[in-house]
């Protein structure tokens, strides 16, 4: 047997140290800084990629917004299981209809009156502009006004050279730029529903994913923002496309009582109009200048009046209490936010300018007032 004492064991290597704990918080603290670089450059990239659709989108967004209860209500009616493509697909359509068929009517409608205007460019090349009838029922300086009127305007002459001024290459240079942006803003609007079938189809995982978004990020005030501003859209769709539609309605009863040339096209535009604030009046004022033109004094001063007592009562009592209402947004800030909203991002600041408005006042308030819950409307 061998005898021999078991070789002992040699030295073990020493385990590695472990990292000091102000490495460590270095290390989390310079991946936290990449992570937020990534972020922020993929978020710049998508939204140099997408710059062109984003118009698109945000009306998605905001008709979906401003459809949601009727479309949640919709889905109660008729629920149609969890992957449901029909009721959104027909929503989407019927939305559609809505903006096209008045698009269709004030097309054939402008078509007609082309036809009128190029009838009375021909005819003053011939005999003139005539004389309007309202010209010589003016309380003060019919004979002057008529006199400069024949003397300048009643003459073959002034035709020719109307005509001689709108040359040809400004013509074909405007029709050019016509069309090029009725495609532009036909295929906007054609990604506008493509991307509202989506809202509404994930209507509710989307918001979910939004709200859920926002409390991780800016924690519970943060949510409280973003759903301030989802009633402040409410609040300006109600405000301002029902209280204008209310206007243009009630306004074009009185052009078709006051006998005002195409009171139903008149009509739309002072829906359109008065959806702005301050619009209203414009198009109201064209349709009193229509009637003085036809020599009918009474009536153009009843639709004057009847256009500053509609507008008053909507943008002084209705409008307010709409929009302020539901967002607790004083109404100066209302106007502020559309007039700004309107001048920064068009017709989209309509909406925009009141949301960003009323999620303001909302950070203000906290603030100022300390963190307590307050409810949003």
């Amino acid at each position: 047997m061998d005898h021999r004492p078991s070789p002992t064991p040699g030295p073990q290597p020493a385990p590695p140290p472990a990292p000091a704990p102000d490495r460590a918080q270095e290390n989390a603290r310079s991946q936290g800084a990449a992570r937020v670089a990534l972020v922020l450059a993929l978020s710049a990239l998508g939204l140099w990629i997408l710059h062109a659709f984003l118009p698109a989108l945000v009306w998605a967004v905001i008709l979906a917004i401003a459809l949601g209860p009727l479309y949640r209500r919709a889905e109660r009616r008729w629920p149609l299981g969890q992957h449901n493509i029909l009721l959104p697909l027909f929503a989407t359509l019927l939305i559609a209809l809505v903006f096209l068929a008045p698009l269709a009517v004030l097309g054939v409608q402008a078509a007609r009156e082309a036809h009128d205007v190029l009838d009375f460019v021909r005819s003053a090349e011939r005999t003139g502009i005539p004389v309007p009838d309202f010209l010589q029922h003016l309380p003060f300086g019919a004979a002057q006004a008529t006199r400069w009127w024949s003397d300048t305007l009643s003459h073959p002459d002034v035709g020719s050279e109307i005509l001689h001024r709108l040359d040809n290459a400004s013509v074909i240079g405007f029709s050019r730029n016509l069309g090029r942006e009725v495609v532009r803003r036909s295929v906007l609007f054609g990604f506008t529903l493509v991307a509202l079938f989506f809202l509404f189809r994930d209507g509710r995982a989307v918001a979910a994913q939004v709200l859920t978004a926002c409390n991780r990020l800016f924690g519970p005030r943060g949510e409280r923002v973003a759903r301030q501003m989802v009633a402040s859209v409410h609040g300006t769709v109600d405000g301002l496309v029902l209280v204008g539609l209310g206007e243009g309605v009630l306004l074009g009863i009185v052009y078709v009582l006051a006998g005002v040339p195409h009171p139903v096209l008149l009509g739309a535009l002072t829906a359109v109009a008065a959806m702005i604030p301050f619009g209203a009046p414009l198009v109201f004022g064209l349709a009193a200048a229509l009637l003085l033109a036809n020599g009918a004094v009474a009536p153009a001063i009843a639709v004057v009046a009847a256009g500053l007592v509609v507008t008053f009562v909507a943008d002084h009592f209705v409008r307010p209490a709409l929009i302020g209402g539901t967002t607790r947004l004083p109404f100066l800030w209302v106007l502020l936010g559309i007039l700004g909203g309107v001048e920064t991002f068009g017709l989209l600041g309509l909406f925009l300018g009141p949301a960003v408005m009323a999620a303001l006042v909302l950070l203000w308030r906290d603030f100022t007032d300390g963190p307590e819950q307050r409810p949003v409307a």
